[in-house]
C-alpha cells in the first residue's frame, strides 16, 4: 500500500434541487454508494435544514462518506475517504454523483498519510 487512504473531493454542480433536499433518498444512495463500493457501514446520521438543504455522514470500517447539498444552487460539495487499498472511493463517488443527476464535477483524490499533500488538478466532467 503507497498510502494510509484514498480521499475523493468532488464539486456537484447543475444536480436535480429536489434530490438535494430529499434528506431520505440522500441517505439512500450515500448507503448504497457505500456498499457499492465494496465497504461496511457503520453508522449513518443525516440532517435536513430549514428552508432547504443536507448534510451528513455515512461512517464506514474504512473511514467515511460526507455531504453538504445546497438546493437552491444546485450544488453539493461531498467527499469520500476510504482507508487500505481495498475499496476505491471513486466508485462510491461516481455512484453518487449519477444518483444526484450532476452535470458538471470538479473531481480530485488527494493520497493521504503518505506525506506532504501533493493534489493534481481537478477532473471536470
Amino acid at each position: 500500500m503507497d498510502t494510509v487512504g484514498r480521499h475523493v473531493i468532488a464539486e456537484l454542480w447543475d444536480c436535480n434541487a429536489d434530490k438535494l433536499n430529499d434528506m431520505a433518498f440522500i441517505e439512500q444512495i450515500f448507503v448504497n454508494a457505500a456498499l457499492k463500493a465494496g465497504a461496511e457501514v457503520r453508522e449513518v446520521a443525516f440532517h435536513k435544514f430549514a428552508p432547504q438543504g443536507v448534510s451528513g455522514v455515512v461512517i464506514i470500517s474504512e473511514s467515511h462518506l460526507t455531504i453538504h447539498s445546497f438546493p437552491e444552487h444546485g450544488y453539493a460539495s461531498i467527499d469520500v475517504y476510504t482507508c487500505g487499498d481495498r475499496i476505491d472511493p471513486n466508485v462510491a463517488a461516481d455512484y453518487i454523483v449519477e444518483a444526484l443527476e450532476a452535470e458538471t464535477v470538479e473531481k480530485v483524490e488527494v493520497p493521504r498519510g503518505k506525506g506532504p499533500v501533493k493534489v493534481k488538478e481537478f477532473q471536470v466532467s
